[in-house]
């Protein structure tokens, strides 16, 4: 059977999520602030969101029988990356955007050096796209040091096949040390242009007394 999900999104990235048994907007995150109420009372959505689950079932029900077809399935994508820039021995977050999802039903799951990590993770409803697949979100908070190697496991639950992305922290370049590199470079630049066209106006001058 089909999925039903009722969602907010700006530029693909999904800000509330409709919980229907609850009959409330959620917040993607938890520092998300609240749906306002006023705006649409989730009451209104209930006769809605009671006919596109009745849609579905019919439709299930007669492609079933009179157009069988092969399953569509996705093949997940996942990409890790960190919320903020890295700073060894400070406190960051995880990020796995998993896409291509379809249907929308997947578990993810995280690893650190090999091991299983549940604490402090924080995943996020199916966010759907314009391909008509799902995107889902999942958090880690972290504090990386060097060394470690974090991994997003991503399973779909049909088939129980998964999917792994790694994250390894790379120690990025003191800045002291990076502004140090860019002006020898731009100072290398510099000379290397006053010596070409210091060539270039001696070769001009033999040319013309030439």
């Amino acid at each position: 059977m089909p999925s039903l999900g009722l969602a907010v999104t700006f530029d693909e990235e999904q800000l509330f999520w409709f919980d229907a048994p609850m009959l409330r907007w959620q917040p993607r995150l938890p520092d998300f602030p609240a749906w306002p109420e006023a705006t649409e009372p989730p009451s209104e959505l209930v006769h809605d969101t009671t006919l596109c689950q009745d849609v579905l079932e019919f439709l299930t029900a007669y492609t079933s029988k009179y157009m069988p077809m092969a399953e569509a399935k996705g093949i997940p994508v996942a990409n890790v990356f960190l919320k903020r820039p890295l700073e060894l021995g400070r406190p960051n977050t995880l990020v796995c955007m998993v896409g291509n999802i379809f249907p929308p039903a997947v578990t993810i799951g995280w690893q650190r050096d090999g091991v299983p990590v549940t604490d402090g993770v924080t995943d996020t409803t199916y966010t759907p796209v314009e391909d008509l697949g799902f995107v889902r979100f999942s958090y880690l908070e972290v504090t990386p040091q060097a060394g470690d190697v974090y991994s997003c496991i991503v399973t779909r639950e049909r088939d129980n096949t998964s999917v792994l992305t790694y994250w390894v922290p790379q120690d990025p370049v003191p800045s002291d040390v990076l502004a140090t590199a860019l002006c020898g470079a731009a100072m290398a630049l510099g000379i290397l242009l006053a010596l070409v066209g210091l060539a270039l106006l001696v070769a001009t001058r033999r040319h013309r007394h030439g």
